[in-house]
């Protein structure tokens, strides 16, 4: 049987382009037939790099049949992954979020979950001697994983490891990373063609804060002001998606990349409580500015108060 890789819901360009890689690690190199899927359409920053490397669009995928093999990447929470995920044959787990708890295996697998910024990385190291067969254009799904996962080094997830490994994948590649970069995050953040309601879930994860369910969504932008001025339908459009979502509210933080900090939309008292306790925002508007927010795994997630 053919394993399937993939990553979770609302793929970003690590959940796209790690399962590329792994699933080529595992047919050229070991041997066993792989092929990476994704659990929806990737954002616009991921099918750029599939456009730029000339890779194919995995096959997406609604859910997962009873003891289908897969290997599980960028994230190791039930709530993100196929419904059925319980009932097929999970093999193994490559992350670099904290564990959650909840998925049920058939057998002991590998398990690898390092804290790293990105799942390139810890791929690139389990990998090892075997990366000087990796084609090009792999390599290149994996330096845009790390430069996506770091915001090019910006974020406070970036590790140093994290940083040897891009700029050594970028040497082999001939690539610049500053301009490469650039081009990433332009893609990144032509959201133009995308509904209210496709934005608050374009990268967004669920999350229960002291008995509170919220959506918690993240659009990093080089041009944080073509979102903002979206901003009063964005807020009238949360309430649809939380009601469609199953959650209480949707936190919308839209982090500007190059100026390193965050604008949170500030709808209701509810995320003025959040922003106020989790920030010690001072809150005026229906909006305000986080310096130095940059990082929802780091800093957004774990400061969560109501």
């Amino acid at each position: 049987m053919t394993v399937q890789v993939f990553g979770h819901k609302s793929p970003d360009t690590d959940s796209t382009g790690s399962p590329i890689v792994w699933a080529w690690y595992l047919s050229e190199i070991k041997g066993v037939a792989a092929e990476a899927k994704l659990l929806g359409e990737p954002n616009t920053e991921a099918a750029f790099m599939l456009q730029r490397w000339n890779l194919d669009k995995p096959e997406i995928i609604a859910d997962v049949a009873d003891d289908q093999a897969v290997v599980i990447v960028d994230t190791n929470n039930p709530a993100e992954l196929p419904a059925n995920i319980n009932g097929a044959d999970v093999q193994a787990i490559i992350d670099h979020h904290k564990l959650v708890g909840g998925l049920e295996t058939k057998g002991p697998i590998d398990i690898t979950i390092r804290p790293l910024a990105c799942t390139a990385t810890i791929m690139h190291d389990l990998i090892g001697d075997d990366m000087a067969k990796m084609p090009e254009a792999i390599k290149g799904a994996a330096l845009t994983c790390i430069l996506s996962d770091t915001l090019e080094f910006r974020s406070p997830t970036t590790t140093d490891h994290d940083r040897a490994v891009a700029e050594k994948l970028a040497a082999d590649l001939g690539i610049d990373i500053a301009a490469y970069a650039a081009e990433m995050f332009a893609a990144k953040s032509d959201v133009s063609s995308f509904s209210d309601a496709e934005l608050l879930r374009m990268d967004s994860k669920e999350f229960t804060v002291e008995g509170t369910k919220f959506r918690v969504s993240v659009l990093e932008t080089t041009a944080p002001g073509v979102v903002l001025d979206r901003k009063a339908s964005l807020m009238q459009t949360m309430t649809t998606v939380a009601a469609e979502d199953g959650v209480e509210q949707v936190l919308l933080f839209v982090v500007d990349i190059l100026n390193e900090e965050a604008t949170l939309l500030v709808p209701n008292d509810l995320v003025k409580t959040v922003a106020e306790k989790s920030f010690g925002a001072v809150v005026e508007g229906d909006a305000v500015v986080l310096p130095g927010i940059m990082s929802r795994k780091k800093q957004i997630i774990p400061n969560l108060k109501v």
